[in-house]
């Protein structure tokens, strides 16, 4: 009985001794237990275990002192929760977006965002001979010592992604020109085990942050291959170049084969909340635009289509079916609401064409199609014959009559045979009878009565 109570007592010491030590973790402000912090300074925690209870006494004394600071935590959490909005996005009932396995392993310290440049300190060297690695490996065609020397200049700075242990898992190398309120990047890359977790994009936002907090520079160049451009792009990158040349040229490295591109921060945009601020803007713009517009209302559907039963055998080609299914369109909730007027429907049973229009379309066809059709098919050129239209003031040509055509011009066939008729007497007025244009004329026309009387009777006109 002694030994099984003893061994309880230890067991829930143990538990006790594990759950105080969550309660101390919780209770700090921003820092995680690992050492790392959201913002990219690594803290060192030194909060340390108090030692296990073995006394039965002091392990309730200790239960019931943790309970009463756990349900005084959790009160006042909830509290606040209820109170404050955590972000812009809770303030507008911005429906939370699926966040990105990066952004999740920040929070909860899986990595970190550090910021080093050599400074000869042990921990920065480590870090930038990680970032060297990776930079090399990904960049497979960039000289191994060209890499280095980059990356181990004073005049460069790193952000990196650190994972525990100091394991570098991807960076982005710079250089700033804060005189000149612009820096260049020189290296951006992941590692290839972790490019699907949205880290390059999650880098590139902690980047433009930390740049615009800690310096003038508004803008970002860079020289981009093939392969980088669409990432780039996605970052708000373009390849027009707004910076004057001017300020940049001589400053940058130039590569060859590499396109530059050009990314201008927004001075009020924080990017690691850009999906906040984009969310919040897009549903403000539709509150605005449901103020004044009924789009977003939604009616029931009418009642006419769910009537009678499956099993029903309807006869719907009778005339009783078709009075029960015939709606009337003022009858129709929300139709009116929209700006529905009846004379709409009359305008849309109006036939865009004529009647005639078919069979007028195929005479023009066939002429645009002999062989005697080439001087009519364009209006004559006033440069190439300059006296042409003080002689003939009332010019006519093929793709005239069908522009005529298509515009609903034409009301009969006859009217369409009128103009092709002046198109040949404009001709043979202008043009000798011996000339190959009169010619044309002629054996055109001839062509065009010859055969109107078949295209009318196979339309059902009156020859």
């Amino acid at each position: 009985m002694t030994q099984e109570r003893s061994e309880c007592t230890e067991d829930e010491a143990r538990k006790s001794n594990v759950d105080v030590q969550e309660l101390k973790t919780e209770s700090l402000p921003k820092e995680k237990v690992d050492g790392s912090s959201t913002c990219g300074i690594y803290v060192q925690s030194d909060t340390q275990a108090p030692p296990p209870c073995r006394q039965a006494k002091r392990r309730r004394t200790s239960d019931s002192a943790m309970n009463e600071n756990v349900s005084e935590t959790e009160h006042r959490e909830e509290k606040e929760r209820a109170n404050a909005p955590e972000s812009v996005a809770d303030e507008f009932n911005v429906p939370p977006k699926r966040e990105k396995p990066a952004v999740i392993e920040e929070r909860t310290g899986l990595i970190q965002f550090r910021v080093v440049t050599n400074d000869n300190k042990p921990e920065s060297l480590v870090i930038l001979t990680g970032l060297k690695h990776i930079f090399m490996k990904q960049l497979p065609k960039m000289p191994r010592e060209y890499i280095t020397r980059l990356v181990l200049d004073r005049n460069h700075w790193s952000m990196a992604i650190v994972k525990r242990g100091l394991q570098v898992v991807g960076g982005i190398t710079y250089r700033p020109f804060p005189h000149r309120e612009f820096a260049e990047i020189v290296f951006c890359a992941i590692s290839s085990s972790e490019q699907v977790k949205g880290y390059g994009s999650h880098l590139m936002n902690h980047l433009k942050d930390h740049v615009k907090d800690v310096s003038p520079i508004k803008h970002f160049l860079t020289y981009a291959d093939n392969y980088a451009i669409g990432y780039f792009k996605k970052q708000g990158f373009s390849k027009d170049i707004s910076l004057p040349r001017s300020v940049w040229v001589g400053y940058i490295k130039d590569y060859e084969g590499g396109t530059l591109m050009q990314c201008t921060m927004v001075p009020r945009v924080r990017y690691l909340e850009i999906h906040d601020f984009l969310a919040t803007q897009k549903r403000m713009i539709q509150a605005r635009i449901s103020s004044f517009s009924r789009s977003h209302i939604v009616y029931p559907g009418l009642d006419v289509f769910k009537q009678g039963k499956k099993d029903e055998k309807r006869d719907i080609t009778s005339q009783a079916s078709k009075v029960e299914m015939i709606v009337q369109p003022n009858e129709v909730p929300g139709l009116r609401e929209s700006g529905w007027t009846p004379e709409m429907d009359e305008l849309s049973s109006r036939s865009k064409r004529g009647p005639h229009f078919a069979v007028m379309r195929h005479i023009l066809v066939e002429l645009n199609g002999h062989a005697s059709a080439w001087p009519f098919v364009v209006p004559v050129n006033a440069n190439d014959v300059p006296d042409y239209y003080t002689v003939i003031t009332n010019p006519m040509d093929l793709s005239t009559m069908e522009s005529k055509l298509e515009n609903n011009q034409y009301e009969t066939v006859d009217d369409l045979v009128k103009d092709a008729q002046l198109v040949f007497d404009n001709c043979k007025l202008y043009n000798p009878a011996s000339s190959p244009y009169a010619k044309c004329a002629v054996k055109l026309e001839k062509f065009l009565y010859e055969r109107l009387p078949q295209w009318k009777q196979a339309a059902g006109l009156a020859v």
